[in-house]
């Protein structure tokens, strides 16, 4: 099983050296990287995913709502629903449920784009013109990723709080105001600090995971497949991993 493991373990890490080399050594070389691939990848990974992110966010606020305020009526303590839907997608529900969605979106599709240009010879042909794969497939949906994803985040919990007002205003007839009071009293900026240090972290980890299977693919059309189904739930294990990992070290930090 190690010995499994270990060559992709190896072709990770190498990815990952060459990719800090290509965004802080090289640009001082005067090999830097264009903007406009940057920009169509955080379209194609960011802004096409957007409506799935809200949808997603919104059902988390109102089922954050609705399952707090079950628990809190019971003992007259419903003021606190704002609290609890505030806190828990700052920290914890939004980056980890909007990391999923780009996973399940963004992340697969990278690795079965990059992957079908191995199986189709398109990344040797690259190499043939003296253009190097990690520069020019690899940085700029990295560098899009560890953009968007943060910035999906904080759309995101804005939507899911609007969930949460949703239920409290039409559910338990909070006032508006009201509503957004003791939602802003009960967070503070190290909150929302924490759950954009997480997705950034996630970022990195979706991407490298995602791109890494990509140019590793072999076997055809049946090994693309099976190379982003293993992107995924690579994906999948090592962010939830590193969000309880963060959460600890946020948790004993503070």
């Amino acid at each position: 099983m190690l010995n499994e493991w270990l060559p992709h373990l190896k072709n990770y890490f190498q990815l990952n050296f060459s990719l800090l080399y290509w965004l802080l050594v090289a640009p001082f070389t005067g090999r830097g990287f264009k903007l406009a691939p940057i920009f169509r990848q955080m379209v194609f990974i960011g802004v096409r995913a957007a409506p799935m992110v809200a949808l997603t966010a919104f059902s988390v606020g109102v089922t954050l709502a609705m399952q707090a305020a079950h628990s809190l009526q019971q003992l007259g303590a419903e003021i606190y629903v704002p609290d609890l839907v505030m806190v828990t997608l700052l920290r914890e529900m939004g980056p980890v449920l909007i990391a999923v969605i780009v996973i399940g979106r963004s992340g697969s599709a990278v690795a079965a784009e990059l992957g079908t240009m191995k199986v189709s010879e398109e990344i040797e042909a690259l190499e043939v013109m003296a253009i190097n794969p990690i520069q020019y497939l690899v940085v700029p949906r990295f560098l899009a990723m560890l953009v968007m994803l943060p910035a999906l985040t904080i759309f995101g919990n804005y939507i899911g709080v609007l969930g949460g007002w949703a239920v409290c205003r039409f559910a338990l007839n909070f006032n508006t105001a009201g509503y957004i009071m003791r939602a802003l009293e009960s967070a503070n900026t190290w909150d929302l600090y924490s759950g954009m240090i997480k997705s950034a972290v996630f970022a990195w980890i979706i991407i490298t995971i995602a791109c890494n299977a990509g140019l590793h693919v072999e076997g055809g059309a049946e090994g693309v497949g099976q190379s982003t189904t293993a992107a995924v739930v690579q994906s999948l294990l090592a962010m939830l991993v590193m969000n309880a990992v963060l959460t600890g070290v946020f948790f004993f930090a503070g």
